[in-house]
């Protein structure tokens, strides 16, 4: 029975009786917060029982055309029987999905199992809600239900004229079928996650976050909820803010107290404003704020700005009230800036938006800002007005309860205004999304970071994130796979974006200095040195050096196909002003193909005297001079420019499929594990044998003893050549190796070693003794992987041994890593040279390395349940590897990686969207 015509079809005989049917639970965990293609929000769950007459209302304003294509027949009505099937459905052969904006249904998605691994799915959207992206949805979180519940296959069935449905299929990404009978097309497809479905999802993802960001920072008009007639409150300077930075948008004021405020008319409210308003500007008590999200949606508001503090940032109490506000902005259709932030700030010309706190409206630029912190903003913006930078845009989330730094760089990305990327990061909500999203952004333009608590990794009151088990380095790690250019503090951000700004990209470290200080060229040069850049040209020009002298050897440093860079140093003579140098430089600057950096009398930013004009009213062009007070500064930021070049010249398209990959039959094997050990346990010997194998690892047998005779059997049946050692926790780190007794051969051996490390142990019957096969010398390496709360799966790589462990030698890498980024870990440890020969030691199989480690970067991108993965001891010879021996720990999935899949607003953590309407 197909559900397409279920309606037309169906006889009394086939309805079950009416009452509840027996559910085994409701999934909340499908339940998601999600972004239309115009940047709306709405929110998708599972259909209840309770949405009986949500669903008769939604089924009244759909078109009798959308019913017909829906149903294949009139059906202007739902009967009493039909509502009770729809609404009643076991989550697991019948799934069906609503979509709602304030509590009303607009979209409704089901599947119906036909077959053990076949599903029909179908679709009905209110006709005033089509176009908006809703179908393409629904089908992904369907999708993902259907392979919870073990359905590989989707088939549908559509009428020919029905274009729209049959392009929602078609363009998905999933390979689509179709054969034509009876006037009906008939579809088939595998909802296996492709790469050309997940590329498809991430773009419409994209677009989606992006147009969100564009209303906020595009808006046409402003109502500034809470504006007052004193000079001393908020309300009073959002309203000044906007007058004086020459907003071009209409401006509206909101104040039930007043009759007008700054000279315009005050409104009661936000609804009785006679125009369209874009974007609210909230300033009122944070116990107000939920009533003017409900004025703001009956108006049609796009977007809210909340300056309001006493949210997460007070403790518990404001945690819950700042939940509710997003579950109620969000449920409504609204995105959210904030609360407790300073505003946002838009310098284009035809805009010239402040709607923000600070007085100080930024000189336009090519960086684009976001910062998490509002008490830091009004400082940020200072700084960077001082520093003659520029800004594009700015944005301060305060607590980014709902849009955050993700939101952003998808704006930024096709925001020809924007060239630059500058991020001040207190706490990384969906960091896996962040590394997936910078990846892609870094390849087009550079992103610049500085990240607080980047050692404690603590994160601020107002900020809810997953707990994080990762060590620094590995976010770290994830920051370099970005491509992001991280950085410690504010000023050395600003350095660094003021050369990424105006200067073109170089293409390798070598660098020349030319300045008339000899003592400043040294500290340039020691600079370089400490920095990984290599001098290769210093040109002394002497203290009466003149202007002509400077242009004569920057042209020949920037001539010279041995320099990459230039970094210029000038301290005038007494009574010179430097303008003729000045002039000079920016000349230079603005023809050379390479950049130019320089420490021009002290001065910081881009000094007025070595700015190119911008013909399109930026504060100072392409080709401009940055300056430095000190060399060393100059050289750092062009050290962290090089390194972005570096990596942005990398040859990353690089593809190497992995054979013998079962990801399926582990995941079976994984599933039947936790099915008798619900609350997860480590794996046998066994198991976990038979779990690597399924991803092409070869795990070396041992066999556990626990006596002398059985040591003695498993020798024989090895055929000797054998190491007898103590695997228990507390013993097997030991950085002597007591714990080992190699090369036995025999049974006297054997009877030898169990008595040495009998005696030596100080309880035998706990040791945890096995027998295995002698490996052939090699350099003994540690592969890991570990499901992060916060990060999702992480893997590590290090050589074994306690001083590894002692010093912290080890890389990470945040999964799926490419063939580059498992080059690039095995090389990033500072033990790697013991890989390639180090003093005439033989050169190990490092691509056979390489192979191990996206391995299991593999595995633990596939299988969530596996808490922990380690490769405890690998033998790396020069005719491969060798896995002596691993540990894996299965658990169940408590906190899927939830917008793998399907696209979702991010959640914080003890946060469910219902209970953020409660």
């Amino acid at each position: 029975m197909r559900i397409g015509r279920y309606i037309s079809e169906v006889t009394a005989a086939d309805l079950p009786e009416v009452k509840p049917p027996a559910v085994e639970g409701y999934p909340a965990h499908w339940e998601a917060d999600v972004l239309l293609r115009d940047g709306r929000t709405a929110h998708l769950r599972p259909i209840t029982a309770d949405d009986d007459g949500r669903l008769v209302a939604f089924y009244e304003e759909v078109s009798d055309q959308s019913k017909y294509f829906r149903f294949f027949s009139a059906m202007p009505r739902l009967s009493t029987r039909d509502v009770h099937r729809f609404t009643h459905v076991d989550h697991k052969d019948r799934v069906a999905f609503v979509l709602t904006v304030a509590d009303k249904i607009i979209a409704v998605g089901r599947y119906e199992r036909t077959e053990p691994v076949e599903a029909e799915v179908a679709f009905l959207v209110q006709d005033s809600h089509q176009n908006r992206g809703i179908g393409q949805l629904l089908l992904e979180h369907l999708a993902q239900a259907g392979r919870e519940n073990g359905i590989d296959r989707f088939i549908a069935e559509i009428l020919p004229e029905n274009d729209r449905m049959i392009s929602i299929f078609r363009e998905q990404g999933y390979r689509v079928t179709g054969t034509y009978d009876e006037g009906v097309m008939h579809l088939e497809f595998d909802i296996d996650p492709t790469d050309t479905a997940i590329g498809v999802m991430s773009a419409r993802e994209h677009r989606a976050e992006a147009a969100s960001i564009e209303t906020f920072l595009n808006a046409r008009s402003v109502a500034v909820i809470g504006a007052s007639r004193r000079q001393d409150t908020i309300g009073a300077a959002l309203v000044r803010n906007l007058v004086l930075g020459d907003y071009s948008g209409r401006v509206y004021v909101v104040n039930p107290a007043a009759d007008a405020v700054a000279g315009m008319p005050a409104y009661a409210t936000v609804g009785d404003i006679p125009g369209e308003v874009d974007v609210a500007i909230v300033a009122v008590p944070a116990e107000a704020v939920q009533d003017v999200v409900l004025d703001c949606a009956a108006k049609g508001v796009h977007g809210l700005v909340v300056i309001s503090s006493g949210f997460a940032e007070t403790g518990e109490e404001g945690r819950k009230r700042q939940r509710r506000l997003v579950g109620l902005a969000r449920s409504y259709g609204l995105r959210l800036i904030g609360p407790n932030c300073l505003g946002v700030i838009n310098t284009a010309a035809g805009i010239s938006l402040n709607a923000s706190l600070s007085p100080i409206m930024p000189p336009r630029g090519r960086a684009g800002f976001f910062c998490q912190s509002g008490a830091l903003g009004s400082a940020i913006l200072e700084k960077v007005r001082g520093r003659g930078l520029g800004l594009s845009t700015f944005v301060s989330a305060g607590n980014r309860a709902d849009v955050s730094g993700n939101d952003l760089l998808q704006f930024w990305e096709e925001d020809d205004a924007t060239e630059v990327i500058l991020l001040y990061l207190e706490s990384i909500g969906n960091p896996r999304k962040f590394s997936r999203i910078a990846r892609r952004v870094s390849r087009r333009k550079p992103i610049i970071a500085v990240r607080s608590g980047r050692t404690t990794q603590g994160v601020p009151m107002g900020h809810a994130v997953r707990s994080n088990a990762a060590p620094p380095a590995a976010v770290d790690a994830m920051f370099r796979q970005a491509g992001v250019i991280q950085v410690d503090t504010l000023d050395e951000m600003f350095d660094v974006a003021q050369l990424l700004a105006h200067q073109p990209l170089p293409t390798g470290s070598r660098v020349a200095v030319v300045g008339n200080s000899d003592a400043l060229g040294l500290l340039a040069a020691d600079a370089a040195a400490a920095s990984g850049l290599s001098v290769t040209r210093a040109i002394a020009l002497g203290a009466e050096a003149t202007a002509g002298d400077f242009e004569d050897a920057l042209d020949a440093a920037i001539d010279d196909d041995e320099v990459d860079s230039v970094v210029a140093v000038y301290i005038p003579p007494l009574n010179a002003g430097g303008v003729e140098v000045a002039n000079v430089l920016a000349a230079v600057g603005e023809q050379s193909d390479k950049p130019l950096v320089s420490s021009f009398l002290g001065r910081e930013g881009v000094p007025e005297l070595l700015r190119v004009p911008d013909l399109a009213g930026n504060t100072a062009g392409r080709g401009s001079v940055p300056s430095y007070p000190a060399v060393e500064a100059a050289v750092r930021a062009l050290a962290r420019v090089v390194e972005y070049a570096t990596w942005l010249a990398r040859d990353d398209t690089v593809e190497h499929t992995l054979d013998s990959i079962d990801s399926a039959a582990a995941n079976r094997t994984v599933n039947k594990v936790l099915m008798t050990a619900p609350d997860g346990r480590d794996l046998t010997v066994p198991e976990t044998i038979t779990l690597l194998g399924h991803y092409g690892i070869e795990l070396w047998n041992h066999i556990p003893v626990d006596s002398i005779e059985a040591a003695v059997r498993a020798g024989e049946d090895l055929g000797w050549d054998v190491v007898l050692k103590a695997t228990a926790h507390g013993l097997r780190h030991r950085p002597d190796l007591a714990h080992v007794w190699r090369n036995i051969e025999g049974e006297e051996e054997m009877a030898a070693a169990w008595e040495s490390l009998s005696d030596l142990i100080t309880e035998p019957g706990t040791a945890g003794f096995v027998v295995q096969k002698t490996a052939a010398p090699g350099v003994p390496v540690d592969v890991g992987g570990l499901e992060d709360p916060l990060f999702g799966p992480v893997v590590s790589f290090s050589v074994s041994g306690a001083l590894t462990e002692l010093v912290g030698d080890k890389a990470y890498r945040i999964p799926p890593i490419t063939v580059l980024d498992a080059a690039e870990t095995v090389r990033a440890i500072k033990a790697a040279p013991l890989l390639f020969g180090y003093r005439g030691s033989e050169l190990v199989d490092v691509p056979a390395v390489e192979d191990l480690i996206r391995r299991v970067a593999q595995l633990k991108s596939d299988l969530p349940q596996v808490r922990s993965v380690d490769l405890t001891l690998v033998h790396a010879t020069a005719d491969g590897v060798a896995v002596l021996s691993a540990t894996v720990r299965v658990e169940p999935v408590l906190d899927p990686r939830s917008d793998t899949f399907v696209r979702r607003l991010n959640v914080h953590p003890g946060d469910t969207a219902t209970d953020r309407l409660a």
